[in-house]
């Protein structure tokens, strides 16, 4: 398994009210393979959204269908990456 296609895979994990994934909106910022266990940077555009743990088991569980560990960490957006993400947020919402 390389981190090609472990960001392949992650590339599909779209958000649940807005039609882009998690990697175009800037959620998930870092994805690192190092052995068998893949590391991964949440950015939020705010503090304490409540579909964090939601966002985080989305992205969990197509990696450890791969049979790989799953570790993160998360952030709060800085503001042009906020920016961006309202904008993407704007464009494509499903609501």
């Amino acid at each position: 398994m390389t981190e090609t296609e472990v960001l392949n895979v992650l590339s599909k994990v779209e958000h649940p009210a807005i039609r882009y994934s998690l990697l175009e909106l800037g959620i998930v910022t870092d994805v690192e393979l190092t052995g068998n266990k893949v590391k991964v940077v949440f950015a939020f555009p705010f503090p304490n959204i409540p579909i964090a743990d939601f966002l985080i088991q989305s992205v969990a569980k197509p990696i450890k269908h791969l049979g790989l560990e799953f570790e993160y960490t998360t952030r709060v957006m800085n503001d042009e990456e906020r920016n961006l993400f309202l904008q993407l947020e704007a464009e494509a919402w499903k609501g």
